[in-house]
């Protein structure tokens, strides 16, 4: 069983439902088991059956910009197995 930890420790101090509603939009777009805690969702999958690094990113990016957060968050790669919600910085000029 392989296991990708999504870390969305900013994205619950910004709106802590929207944890809750990225672990529901993950159920029902991948084939595994989905659970969330405060600061990280979890995928479970299969043996063979995980999902690519880039179609979960994708997936990702997708909630953001149906919830309207895409301006305000963006998805980076947290290592091999982890991928990390984070804030997008604003600079001023």
């Amino acid at each position: 069983m392989s296991t990708v930890i999504v870390d969305v420790s900013e994205l619950s101090k910004f709106d802590g439902s929207s944890v809750k509603a990225l672990a529901t939009f993950m159920e029902s777009r991948i084939d595994g088991t989905v659970a969330s805690a405060k600061n990280e969702v979890t995928l479970d999958f299969e043996e063979g059956k995980a999902a690519s690094k880039s179609c979960l990113r994708l997936l990702l990016r997708k909630f953001l910009h149906k919830q309207a957060l895409k301006e305000d968050f963006r998805v980076i790669s947290g290592g091999e197995n982890s991928f990390i919600i984070k804030e997008k910085k604003v600079y001023e000029e």
